[in-house]
């Protein structure tokens, strides 16, 4: 790549928007960061404002532009953008109007669980099985195809127009590429259709039979593209700061993460801690058995047909649940102050927290999970609640990776990123207590990182993965120091908290 050329990365996340601007050796030229609003109109209901997201995605483009122009970053003066990447909230379910653009329906969001009494009635007629054997998922309401059901249900002039080609279906990428290439795109790549329950694993392509056991007509369904390649340009009228730029890359955030990661051979896995965290684990090119509750999705889709995959564990809650102690229960005044609290103590006390705050992920899947306090004393003080929810994180990733070791898959050194990395105290106690070494990337921002990646991958300002793999610079290694037995013992009193938390939500949620 040369020098001067630079790619742009956009991270659409659950809980804000990232922009950043990348030279070729990979340093970041330019940032830009801007959180948006969640709403929760009803228990296990999750919501975004669609059009907030849009203003916001354009607003960072500016400036993550502006500083990689001057300021901060003065060496990118004078430097040419010769692609854009998008990286997104997977799963996140969107309706909008064919020929205006305007959206139609509420942004459901992955977090949200309206569709769980659809999944409950296909697994009671016994499509579990198939479902997973066609898609690498499990039937829940974490993934887009129930969410999109229950749109369809709640309003059925929805799905008359669906069937007569007014709508567009599409999770977050699929939104913003329409919107930056001013209506010539409905597009997904095969990372996003992979998390639908809708897309047939090993063909890439959607599955006409599951969207029928859903009642999603073909018609409202996005083309599925590869994750790398050069699709449209941007449209002036939609980015006038940067108009006629190749949209060149386009992945779910945690698949752009392994990208950034370099985990390129089977076995080499990242987690991504970020509104929840998510492991992945690289499988090469074919399809591995779940198994365990985990699941396979699409870790890059490259044209001419070319695929690799991964096996995934999702947790729902992770920093999300610092934020609830932010802003729900203002114990803290930033996730900062939860490092310094932790550290305060000098043990947990026998105080845990299950953050099943929008129910358990992988390897339970239980929708009906809660959060849940537990052992709490007189003596309990907002240290131990603060200790106890950064511990779930790392007790909820050995979860995940206890799981992915049953599956034949173990892992031996865990590369992170995301916002939590920023927390020492959280990194040493998540090698303690998981014992594999956590390898922190440079880079805390690596889901954009990857979609810039993924960008100049599709004009070819890198020759390969391989490539950019190498610029792969890491911050901080943790190494494990906690004595095994006593690891083991702190995740034996957390399964048994796990255990309490589970069946507790009364299906079906239904707004108040």
């Amino acid at each position: 790549m040369a020098g001067r050329d630079l790619v742009v990365g956009i991270d659409q996340g659950t809980t804000g928007t990232a922009v950043l601007v990348v030279d070729g050796e990979g340093n970041v030229a330019g940032r830009a960061y801007r959180e948006h609003l969640q709403r929760l109109p009803a228990p296990g209901w999750v919501e975004h404002d669609g059009e907030e997201i849009w203003s916001t995605v354009v607003a960072l483009l500016g400036e993550a532009l502006a500083r990689a122009g001057g300021g901060g970053g003065a060496d990118a003066a004078g430097a040419e953008v010769v692609a854009l990447g998008v990286a997104n909230q997977r799963e996140t379910t969107l309706l909008w109007d064919r020929r205006s653009g305007d959206l139609v329906a509420p942004v459901v969001v992955w977090q949200d669980r309206r569709g769980a009494a659809i999944c409950e009635r296909l697994v009671a007629a016994g499509l579990g099985p198939l479902v997973e054997r066609r898609t690498g998922l499990v039937l829940h309401p974490y993934f887009s195809a129930s969410k999109l059901t229950w749109l369809f249900e709640a309003d059925p002039a929805l799905r008359r127009r669906a069937e007569h080609g007014e709508l567009c279906f599409g999770t977050m990428d699929s939104f913003l590429l329409w919107r930056l290439s001013g209506g010539a795109l409905h597009v997904t790549d095969a990372t996003n259709a992979s998390r639908t329950l809708l897309m047939s694993l090993n063909e890439l392509a959607w599955d006409l039979e599951l969207c029928e056991l859903f009642g999603v007509p073909a018609a409202v369904l996005p083309r599925i593209v590869a994750s790398v390649g050069a699709l449209a340009t941007t449209a002036p009228s939609a980015v006038p700061m940067l108009p006629g730029v190749p949209l060149a890359g386009v992945l779910g955030d945690q698949q752009a993460a392994l990208l950034a990661q370099a985990c390129q051979e089977p076995g080499q896995a990242k987690s991504t801690y970020g509104t929840g965290s998510f492991i992945l684990a690289h499988s090469g090119g074919l399809v591995a058995e779940p198994g365990s509750g985990l699941v396979a999705t699409v870790a890059l889709a490259e044209a001419g047909g070319r695929r690799s995959y991964a096996l995934e564990g999702s947790i729902f809650v992770t920093g999300a649940a610092v934020q609830w102690l932010r802003d729900g229960l203002g114990l803290i005044a930033d996730a900062g102050e939860s490092e310094q609290l932790a550290r305060s103590l000098p043990g947990n006390d026998d105080v845990f927290f299950v953050p099943a705050l929008a129910g358990l992920g992988a390897p339970y899947w239980d929708p009906s999970a809660r959060g849940t306090l537990l052992g709490a004393t007189l003596r309990t003080t907002r240290a131990h609640l603060a200790r106890a929810v950064l511990e779930s994180i790392a007790y909820r990733t050995r979860d995940v990776l206890e799981a992915m070791a049953r599956a034949g898959m173990p892992v031996t050194v865990l590369r992170a990123d995301g916002g939590a990395t920023a927390n020492n105290w959280l990194m040493q106690f998540q090698a303690d207590v998981a014992g594999v070494p956590v390898d922190v990337a440079a880079v805390a921002d690596t889901t954009a990182l990857g979609a810039a990646y993924a960008a100049g991958l599709g004009v070819r300002r890198w020759s390969g993965v391989e490539e950019v793999g190498s610029l792969r610079r890491s911050r901080a290694r943790f190494e494990p120091g906690l004595d095994r037995g006593q690891a083991d013992r702190l995740y034996g009193r957390w399964l048994a908290a796990v255990e309490r938390a589970r069946g507790w939500a009364e299906p079906p949620l239904r707004a108040q």
